[in-house]
């Protein structure tokens, strides 16, 4: 190859991403076939459905909320209770609709988990007995909701002693500076966080104060997710209601907070927020990333708040539902406007995507929970599928189009 054509061929990589993002499929040397669930196999029956327990066999999963993965024989699930385990029916037409009418359309799912499972009345400081969903125990079910499975999708722990506890379970995590393992978990409508030993025996702290919402040291309105800096610290994204994000020490004393309300969808002032839906940690800098997720972009700060950069995910329909930050610094983001999984540097330069959107076995569809293991198999759960997936990296992938593993400083 000529000078010249090197040249051009390493600025087009500059000018367009990575040539291997351009042109090159996941596996080098792949004959036909194509890259369906990018650099992945799906674990096609992971994890084995609710409907498989002893009197669960006419209910499934409820949206999937959450998912961490301790280690690949230990994966934490978050799901809102459970929903009817239903076959798809037969497609029937609705001229009261209007002509040509239809439901459901062929090769498109047909029930929302989301929107199907338990709604906001469950915010109340206790669980009421109606629900707008229909009748509980029958078109509802508020059970099972923080659930552990092992590499093979058996379900090896169920936290039921604490469904009461909740009423919208957001996230979960373990900090990976916590020798102990505590177990935390992100409740939006109860407007606080709760953390556990790592059996599950004890609640150990609450932050926030349940069922209170504001906008100060004390409480929250709606957090979503969180982020654990190497002291043990951490930050929470605050989050639906409150646009700001608050920083804590590691015993979950508040430091300080720094975010005010903007004008989505096109906010571009540094340091406003419309739906602060998630918050990740650069592990090198120990800068904070933002998900300002109804203005479509990253806003990027200090440890203490002061602004640096910011970057958009571009315009509708994008809608980034969350991001995480790898140990090999790149940051990973879903859309749930295009069912695709996106991959950028730290600068905001776009690498990669992959995704394909569906209820099948492998399909995306409001992706709300992302992890990686030890092993650098990856696990999401989805709010509109409903509960989690595994995808396991297929042999002789390119590592660039695999999702990176997370930090484990303290343990393994």
């Amino acid at each position: 190859m000529s000078r010249l054509a090197t040249l051009c061929l390493a600025a087009c990589a500059c000018a367009s991403g990575p040539l291997w993002a351009q042109t090159g499929s996941a596996v080098p040397g792949q004959k036909g076939g194509q890259d369906m669930f990018g650099a992945y196999d799906v674990a096609v029956g992971w994890p084995k459905d609710i409907s498989t327990l002893p009197g669960h066999e006419d209910w499934t999963w409820g949206a999937g909320q959450g998912v961490f993965a301790e280690s690949p024989d230990r994966v934490f699930v978050l799901v809102r209770g459970e929903l009817p385990n239903l076959e798809r029916p037969d497609t029937i037409r609705l001229p009261q609709l209007g002509p040509s009418i239809t439901f459901p359309i062929g090769r498109l799912p047909w029930r929302d988990a989301t929107t199907a499972s338990l709604p906001a009345e469950l915010e109340g400081p206790t669980r009421p007995q109606t629900s707008v969903r229909g009748e509980l125990g029958v078109d509802v079910r508020w059970e099972h909701c923080i659930l552990v499975f092992d590499r093979e999708g058996n379900l090896i722990e169920d936290w039921t002693q604490w469904d009461e506890l909740l009423r919208r379970p957001h996230a979960v995590y373990i900090s990976p500076y916590d020798p102990e393992k505590h177990v935390w978990i992100v409740d939006d409508y109860r407007h606080a966080i709760f953390k556990f030993t790592n059996d599950g025996k004890e609640l150990v702290q609450t932050i926030g104060v349940p069922n209170e919402h504001a906008s100060d040291p004390n409480h929250f309105y709606r957090p979503t997710f969180m982020a654990w800096r190497p002291d043990g610290g951490f930050y929470v994204a605050d989050g639906y209601a409150n646009t700001r994000v608050v920083r804590f020490d590691a015993d979950g004393k508040y430091l300080m907070d720094w975010g005010q309300r903007g004008n989505s969808p096109n906010e571009s002032r540094p340091g406003y927020f419309n739906n602060v839906h998630g918050v990740a940690i650069d592990p090198e800098t120990n800068r904070v990333f933002v998900n300002d997720r109804n203005n479509h972009r990253v806003q990027v700060f200090t440890e203490n708040g002061e602004y640096l950069d910011q970057w958009r995910f571009g315009d509708g329909p994008s809608n980034i539902h969350l991001f995480i930050i790898t140990a090999d610094r790149y940051l990973w983001a879903f859309d749930r406007g295009t069912s695709k999984m996106l991959k950028y540097d730290l600068d905001g330069n776009f690498l990669y995507s992959f995704g394909t959107f569906g209820d099948i076995p492998g399909g995306f569809w409001g992706v709300h929970g992302i992890s990686v293991d030890q092993e650098g198999n990856l696990y999401v759960a989805d709010v509109d599928r409903g509960g989690a997936q595994k995808f396991v990296p297929r042999a002789g992938a390119r590592s660039e189009m695999i999702v990176g593993k997370p930090i484990y400083s303290a343990w393994k």
